[in-house]
């Protein structure tokens, strides 16, 4: 679950003030009883967990002692995951979900905090609690020496809008409170080292006139950090916004760091550059029959639903989708197999090292503007023109099997993607041909997803051929499909000759 909280410094003196002004009309604040928590933290010797802003923490007297908390994309808001279990033995499964930050290494107690917490549920007229707040007092244990005080506030959204904890926010800090960073506890606990950055090296902003091995960096650091980070939420099985998974982000990251490696491909050290795309292609593989799986789950639906006037026999679908959901579960647990294994440890921790120091050639030493265009021109023209025996997207058959589309849509995606690594530096007419690559990759990429599906529908339906219902819905699920091929297909030249323009090509030689 996401946790979304807002901390405040406070001294010894403060107190918390009135906030029922803050509330909907008949709403009220109660006060609970104060209890005393004491967690244990856990960390890897050299806290890679807390530099990354995770913590693993055992809480005696929770109903789930043990919990993990992930950093999420705004300040404040976290992923919190609890299990139980006994203390001093983190969760397996707990430990799992850290691994992209610990990389293996052994977790120990690091930080052990007692806090003597006293809350208050602020709550709306029909007794639904919408936010909570905590006034906690710290003390940071070393054995039974306390090294460290500190007091904070907490006040963490629950069934309230975050309009309600803006309103509370005033009301604190007009009261004296300092609205701080968010700051965890074990943080706090653990002093200046857990605040050193993490292992994993994010991407910075280009120097000017920055080098082509200053781009080959970020787009490592770029892909690698998309990757990692959506690791846990992969192992959680959680969503991604509205209409996406973690899988294919992971998945995408996976691609598009292997695409980078082989377009910049004279700009790295081919012996470094081999095994480490060869082992995101390990890990991409098995990402991609969950995908697909997915893919293909939530078609069924959209085609089953395409023509309202013609709805197919609804036990057919069912059964199409257990049968696909079948093959998902199948799919996830080979991947959690994967991301288990010692082999993707290693390709983890490979990974957190190519951040760091990416091994480059002495051709990365020259300007941008004068290297890329010439690297991102193989990829460009193979799409274009074509290449070992795959047709170019300039003179594509209509007509031509849907092997020679797919085999159009790979060229494809390796072109987007080499040229969306450079158009952050090259602007203009890169950045233009990159959105024009990504419309043209939509098209191809609905194809193939429409030619699997028909495929699909058939397959499920041959393997109960007593099933005659079923067999009429997969033929008209295949006709569907078929129609938004025929659709791809004649959308697709417009699509092309958009992206072939000459002013968006004219920088690549």
């Amino acid at each position: 679950m996401l946790e979304e909280e807002r901390k405040y410094e406070v001294d010894v003196r403060f107190r918390v003030p009135d906030l029922s002004d803050c509330l909907p009309a008949g709403g009220q604040v109660v006060e609970q009883s104060p209890v005393t928590l004491t967690a244990t933290y856990y960390d890897t010797p050299d806290l890679r967990l807390a530099r990354a802003g995770v913590s693993l923490r055992h809480r005696r007297g929770d109903a789930e002692p043990w919990t993990v908390k992930l950093p999420a994309d705004a300040p404040g808001i976290r992923h919190e995951i609890s299990r139980g279990g006994d203390p001093g033995t983190p969760p397996a499964d707990l430990v799992a979900l850290v691994t992209a930050y610990t990389r293996g290494a052994e977790l120990v107690a690091a930080a052990v905090v007692r806090t003597v917490r006293r809350a208050y549920d602020l709550r709306d007229d029909d007794g639904q609690t919408l936010a909570e707040l905590a006034d906690d007092a710290v003390s940071v244990l070393d054995g039974r020496r306390v090294r460290l005080k500190f007091r904070e506030i907490e006040v963490e959204r629950k069934a309230g809008g975050r309009k309600l904890l803006d309103r509370v926010d005033e009301a604190l800090c007009d009261a004296g409170a300092v609205a701080g960073g968010f700051v965890p506890k074990n943080i706090r606990a653990l002093g200046e080292t857990a605040t050193a950055p993490p292992d994993l090296v994010a991407p910075t902003d280009l120097r000017r006139k920055p080098s082509a091995g200053d781009v080959v960096t970020a787009a490592i650091r770029r892909g690698a950090g998309r990757l990692l980070a959506h690791d846990p939420l992969v192992r959680l099985r959680a969503p991604v916004g509205d209409n996406d998974t973690a899988v294919h982000q992971m998945r995408v990251g996976c691609r598009r760091l292997r695409s980078d490696l082989r377009t910049f491909g004279p700009l790295v050290d081919k012996a470094w550059a081999k095994p480490l795309r060869d082992e995101l292609g390990w890990i991409a593989g098995v990402l991609g029959e969950a995908r697909d799986a997915e893919v293909l789950r939530a078609r069924l639906r959209r085609t089953a639903e395409s023509d309202p006037l013609s709805p197919p026999d609804e036990a057919a679908i069912a059964h199409i989708d257990e049968a696909l959901a079948a093959r998902h579960e199948e799919a996830l647990a080979a991947l959690d197999e994967a991301l288990r294994s010692d082999r993707y440890v290693k390709l983890v921790d490979d990974l957190v090292a190519a951040t760091i120091a990416p091994r480059l050639t002495a051709q990365a030493e020259g300007r941008a503007t004068d290297v890329l265009p010439r690297l991102v021109s193989r990829p460009w023209h193979q799409l274009a023109y074509g290449a070992k025996g795959v047709d170019g997207a300039a003179d594509l058959d209509p007509n031509a099997p849907d092997e020679k589309w797919h085999a159009v849509r790979i060229n494809g995606k390796k072109a987007r993607y080499a040229v969306e690594a450079v158009a952050g530096v090259l602007g203009g007419a890169a950045t233009d041909l990159g959105k024009a690559l990504a419309g043209v990759q939509d098209l191809l990429g609905e194809h193939q997803d429409a030619a699997t599906a028909a495929d699909t529908w058939l397959d499920i339906a041959a393997a109960s051929p007593d099933d005659h219902a079923l067999a009429v819905t997969a033929g008209r699920l295949f006709e569907r499909e078929r129609a938004a091929i025929r659709t791809v297909r004649a959308e697709f030249p417009e699509a092309w000759r958009k992206a072939a323009k000459p002013r968006k090509t004219a920088w690549l030689p």
